[in-house]
């Protein structure tokens, strides 16, 4: 039986993870509400902020601010082209939508072979945002970088709230999530709405990969798990509020935290997959959705 010591160290750990799995899952609800395609390439828009954030800072010596917002601004440029050259013409072409969906899943395998060419396998990773530490609150040690995820996750999602109910833009895509034949008949221009659904859910991506490389690293790899982990917090929390999406990725990460301290890591995945399913089979709006205000 694992002491409390364990068990309050385990919560910590899966606060600072199930955060980053909340902004990945924001990802997916942002581009799933205006398009109902569900993004399987989120992924790896994780993999590339940290990989893009390190060969900046080894490579070209920026600090490291400079190389978070030119690496975020990198990976939205991607998710927009990948918008404009795969799903768009697929999308005027009304394609079925499980064949855009699975377009995704081979655009983050086409990535992953480009970045395995390019910037090599090795796992790599860069210095906390702030030196030191960790804090220590008796016998619980909480690493710096967790309040830079705690702060700029809240950031995020108070800004894309008030980005969504307060900007012209951002109604324009909740119009879309509601209803795009309507949205386009009132003169919204959904196509462009996309672009812009897309380059949301390629920076959130970003920015969840450079927070989280510090506390672990980034490889090519990376993306498919904490893909899998943002669909299922995604799942949780409700696919229509960025709140409520966070939320699930926290309670994801505190459950994957609890199972390998009582149970070992082995069985991390097996409780999260667990989850899902009772989740899918009781809840199947989420258990958060109908709490939060929708995105």
């Amino acid at each position: 039986m694992p002491s409390a010591v364990e068990l309050v160290q385990s919560l910590v750990t899966g606060v600072g993870i199930g955060l980053i799995y909340g902004l990945v899952a924001i990802g997916f609800c942002v581009i799933y509400n205006a398009s109902g395609i569900v993004n399987f390439a989120q992924g790896v828009f994780v993999m590339l902020g940290g990989m893009f954030a390190h060969t900046m800072l080894t490579q070209f010596g920026l600090p490291m601010y400079v190389s978070a917002v030119l690496s975020t601004i990198l990976v939205a440029g991607i998710g927009v082209l990948v918008q404009i050259a795969i799903i768009n013409p697929m999308w005027r072409r009304k394609a079925p939508l499980f064949a855009i969906i699975l377009a995704t899943l081979a655009i983050q395998l086409l990535i992953e072979q480009v970045v395995i060419l390019t910037l090599g396998d090795q796992p790599r990773t860069y210095p906390e945002f702030t030196s030191g530490g960790p804090l220590k609150i008796g016998p619980i040690a909480i690493g710096y970088q967790l309040f830079w995820v705690l702060g700029c996750g809240a950031l995020m999602v108070f800004a894309l709230t008030q980005f969504f109910n307060r900007t012209r833009m951002g109604r324009a895509l909740r119009a879309c999530s509601q209803n795009r034949e309507a949205a386009a008949l009132l003169g919204i221009p959904v196509e462009r709405m996309l672009i812009v659904s897309f380059a949301l859910s390629a920076a959130l991506g970003a920015a969840a990969g450079i927070l989280i490389t510090p506390t672990q690293y980034t490889a090519y790899s990376v993306g498919g798990p904490f893909g899998i982990n943002g669909f299922i917090a995604a799942i949780i929390g409700g696919f229509g509020s960025a709140p409520a999406a966070l939320i699930g990725g926290i309670f994801l990460g505190v459950i994957q935290s609890g199972a390998i301290v009582f149970f070992g890591a082995g069985f991390k995945n097996i409780v999260a997959l667990t989850v899902l399913l009772i989740v899918l089979l009781f809840f199947p709006s989420g258990l958060f959705a109908g709490r939060a205000k929708s995105a």
